[in-house]
């Protein structure tokens, strides 16, 4: 196992059986909404594996709008965006970023997954910068784009509470001074909490949103994939935080949930809600992603179930006890879609529902997500199935031009999209 040319052999035997996994028996359509079909699992020896290779956008190539909307290049040129935040005066913070640099193993299974990485594009060095872009003239597209904060560790969510700067590192939460208007912040960081971290940092990515009372809430992905590294490694970890950045104290919020992604306020009742990637090797018609809102104290099932109930039987010792009170989810996203950002459509044209960026599946036979839907609510709650609002980052050929990431609303009422792959934002707008 030691010789180089004897561990690529056995990489790329391993990719090519890979390859020849399940497909999906379901449309993919059945994977969404409140009540999901939910096929028994199947009982894989390896996972599917069906990367779609990462190329950029080839020359006059955009994204496709739905009917009814437009689609702008925002800004370009940047280094792995991933994550929005719009600030009061209407500037746009990226964060530029990427998982932080793992010790380097010699397993099959490990060596299998960075080769996955580096062929979705995953695999780059992180930037560890936010940029700030602003619209100076006001005709959709930003032109002035300029380093905000450097020196980060794949930094990720960020929030702004008064004068104060919060940003989620892969490690801790930190905070910086702000002053509307600035276009760089140099003071040195200020330490608020510690977040899980370590050699394996499985989920790397923190989001980061600021509570109505001042406090902060983050997400924390787990690490792995159903408990593989043990439950001791999973402290703190699939789990929504409450932060007193005050105090700079913290405490588990919700639990259960595999890996939270992007959260966000319901306007109407005030609710948290999240995006979460649920549980891989069980078929490609399972476990969907999901969108719910979350309640405090509540248990969503990881690693122990899914969907509520649904024992994952990989997964020793049982806990009956802690699958009777996992929360059912509100609104399934389709099984492997990568579903990250999320936005409610505050400002948008009257549109009410979220908007939710699926980055795109690695294993599901055909592929799923790569595109950015809109789900409607009624009241307070989804209702009705997900329209697609940016389509066309995937190539017919399987090659992914881009991959939408996270989603915001910025304050002229414009629907932005971090593309990671296309190093790119998007600006999508309703039709005149």
């Amino acid at each position: 196992m030691r010789s180089p040319s004897l561990l690529a052999a056995l990489v790329i035997g391993t990719l090519a059986l890979l390859s020849c996994g399940d497909r999906a028996d379901l449309p993919l359509a059945r994977g969404y909404g409140p009540d999901p079909a939910l096929p028994p699992p199947k009982r894989m020896l390896l996972p599917t594996v069906d990367v779609a290779p990462a190329t950029g956008w080839p020359e006059g190539r955009m994204p496709r709008p739905a009917k009814g909307l437009s689609v702008v290049q925002f800004a370009a040129g940047l280094d792995h965006p991933r994550w929005l935040h719009v600030l009061p005066n209407g500037d746009v913070l990226v964060a530029e970023t990427n998982a932080p640099a793992k010790p380097a193993k010699l397993d099959p299974e490990a060596l299998v997954m960075a080769l996955v990485q580096k062929i979705a594009g995953a695999k780059t060095e992180s930037a560890d910068r936010i940029t700030l872009l602003r619209d100076r003239d006001g005709d959709g597209v930003a032109d002035l784009s300029t380093p905000f904060l450097t020196g980060l560790h794949s930094p990720f969510g960020m929030a702004l509470v008064g004068g104060t700067l919060y940003v989620a590192d892969t490690d801790a939460v930190l905070a910086f001074p702000y002053r509307s208007g600035a276009t760089e912040i140099t003071a040195a960081p200020r330490k608020v909490v510690d977040l899980p971290a370590g050699p394996i940092n499985h989920h790397w990515t923190k989001d980061l949103i600021a509570g109505p009372d001042g406090v902060l809430y983050a997400t924390v992905g787990s690490n792995s994939n159903v408990a593989g590294n043990g439950m001791a490694a999973e402290a703190g970890r699939a789990a929504v935080w409450r932060i007193d950045p005050a105090r700079g104290t913290a405490t588990i919020f919700a639990s259960g949930l595999r890996n939270p992604n992007w959260l966000a306020w319901e306007p109407e009742t005030g609710r948290l809600w999240v995006a979460v990637n649920e549980r891989d090797g069980i078929g490609s018609d399972l476990v969907p992603d999901y969108m719910t809102s979350v309640r405090e104290g509540g248990f969503y099932g990881w690693p122990y179930s899914w969907w509520g109930d649904h024992v994952d039987s990989r997964v020793t010792p049982e806990r009956p006890d802690l699958v009777a009170r996992a929360i059912r989810p509100d609104y399934a996203l389709g099984p492997h879609t990568a579903s990250l950002g999320l936005a409610f459509a505050e400002g948008f044209a009257g549109w009410r529902g979220v908007f939710v960026g699926q980055h795109g599946s690695w294993n599901r036979k055909p592929p799923s997500g790569y595109k950015v839907v809109f789900v409607p609510f009624r009241g307070v709650r989804p209702d009705g199935p997900p329209r697609d609002v940016l389509t066309g980052f995937l190539a017919p050929n399987g090659d992914a031009f881009g991959r939408p990431v996270g989603v915001a609303v910025d304050k002229a009422g414009g629907l932005l999209v971090a593309d990671d792959v296309g190093n790119r934002i998007w600006r999508v707008t309703p039709v005149p």
